[in-house]
């Protein structure tokens, strides 16, 4: 599917009431995770086969990503463990597509919501091929990371693109990449961040002071200096989220968790963080900026060893905003987006309609496109 043509206006269909409604895709993107033991080393190996994330030549990334597939198992099988054996992202991304249902029921398209996770079931084939068979007018692809990467919506864009073709579906298709500092997003994420800002302070005795850490998934350095805009739109979100917080003089920091590979990655990290707030001796409130569902890297990484190495460290207090899961005010946000994203007429879009990315991001989707167009002409 080609995302640089703008969008053709939809074909209506006839509801039970006469009223011309068109049908409307909605694909939501997200990671996956394994749904039983059995499942982890698969889902690993999916993982890290993507050349979105092993970037080596491709006739080594087989061989290699078994291989680090197979180191990383236990450890990973540990970690689910906790969690009962299998991720909770999959129901939790469920709930996402069935409160977004009930927030476009009765717009004036008929609007479905269909998930399509990268690494584990049920993936972009799948939900291809689910697509298809509703017929819908056109696709809107929403991921579920408000920040663009090339290792996150990049490669579920690629994924899905490929599965398209093969599942035969070929109607107008509308490419909402970042919401990083949407308004509504913002707002919504922030009332999250004070709920838990006023739960930490009322937990704290009065002269303990708090920091806000807001943690996102790191990414190798390499990725970034070649153009990547990940973290410049973690640091737009964070600024988005601090001012409409209002807190005078408010401590925080952005961090970076979940380093897998022995490369420099983007810092500073969440875990270094945490040592020099205990040289502070301050709180800390940790935020998931870039995770909008619970999951792993939340419930075990942030919730048990995270927490653990602050009591280790003698961090005077630890605590977590939770994910927004199915939260009212995220479930609103996304409805406005994709309100907005189909009214602008754009196949591929931001939050504010064309790019955000300042020219150095090479790899920001829009000057992608804009690169095919002119190679192309």
């Amino acid at each position: 599917m080609d995302q640089t043509a703008a969008a053709s206006p939809p074909t209506p269909i006839q509801d039970r009431s006469g009223a011309a409604r068109p049908r409307v895709a909605i694909v939501l993107f997200n990671l996956g995770g394994p749904d039983r033991p059995e499942s982890v080393r698969p889902f690993l190996e999916n993982l890290f086969m993507d050349p979105a994330i092993l970037r080596v030549p491709g006739f080594i990334r087989p061989w290699l990503g078994k291989f680090i597939a197979r180191r990383r198992t236990r450890a990973a099988s540990e970690n689910y463990a906790i969690l009962g054996g299998k991720s909770p992202l999959l129901e939790l991304t469920e709930g996402q597509a069935r409160a977004l249902d009930a927030a476009l029921a009765g717009e004036a398209a008929e609007y479905r919501c269909f998930v399509a996770m990268r690494y584990w079931h049920p993936m972009s084939e799948e939900a291809a091929r689910a697509v298809a068979a509703w017929a819908p007018d056109e696709v809107l692809l929403l991921p579920l990371y408000p920040q663009f990467s090339t290792t996150t919506t990049g490669s579920s864009l690629a994924a899905w693109e490929a599965a398209a073709r093969k599942a035969g579906l070929s109607v107008p298709t509308t490419t909402l990449c970042c919401y990083h500092s949407d308004p509504a997003f913002a707002e919504a994420t922030a009332a999250l961040v004070r709920g838990a800002w006023d739960k930490a302070r009322a937990g704290l005795p009065e002269g303990v002071p708090l920091r806000i850490l807001f943690s996102a998934h790191g990414l190798p350095e390499s990725i970034v200096k070649a153009g990547d805009p990940y973290q410049w739109q973690v640091e737009q979100t964070v600024a988005a989220v601090v001012e409409r917080l209002g807190i005078e003089g408010l401590d925080h920091v952005v961090c970076y968790q979940s380093r897998v590979t022995p490369q420099k990655w983007i810092g500073p990290s969440t875990e270094a963080e945490l040592e020099r707030a205990a040289h502070d001796k301050v709180a800390v409130l940790v935020c998931p900026i870039a995770f909008v569902s619970e999951h792993s890297e939340t419930l075990v990484e942030l919730d048990v060893e995270y927490r653990e190495e602050a009591e280790r460290l003698g961090v005077p207090g630890y605590f977590r905003v939770p994910a927004q899961n199915s939260d009212p005010g995220f479930i609103a946000a996304l409805r406005d987006l994709v309100r907005g994203a189909r009214a602008g007429g754009r196949a591929l879009c931001s939050f504010a309609g064309g790019r955000q990315c300042p020219k150095p991001f090479g790899d920001c989707p829009h000057a992608r496109a804009k690169a095919r167009v002119k190679e192309a002409a």
